[in-house]
């Protein structure tokens, strides 16, 4: 999980995006008080406490897990969304990025 609220760094992220392996289809997603998590549950799925979510990652496209932590264009992709999303984001949905 990463606090938006507090501030954050590519390093921050990059974690966040390894804390998750690349087995399943995941999806990041932001908390109204400010939590980025990377949720098992995606789609439309158990969305009311959200401000937004990103698409769902597929399983094995490497979007989460050491070798998507290891990338460093996506890991800045992601860091770049999420602090021009938070606190006001563009849609509850975002899929282009």
């Amino acid at each position: 999980m990463l606090d938006l609220t507090q501030p954050f760094d590519v390093d921050d992220v990059r974690k966040l995006i390894a804390s998750k392996d690349d087995s399943v289809h995941r999806q990041l997603r932001v908390t109204k008080k400010g939590v980025a998590f990377i949720s098992d549950k995606v789609g439309s799925e158990d969305t009311d406490d959200l401000i937004f979510r990103l698409e769902t990652f597929c399983a094995g496209n490497s979007y989460t897990g050491e070798a998507a932590a290891a990338d460093t264009h996506w890991v800045s992709k992601i860091h770049e969304v999420l602090k021009s999303n938070w606190p006001k984001p563009v849609d509850s949905y975002i899929d282009s990025y």
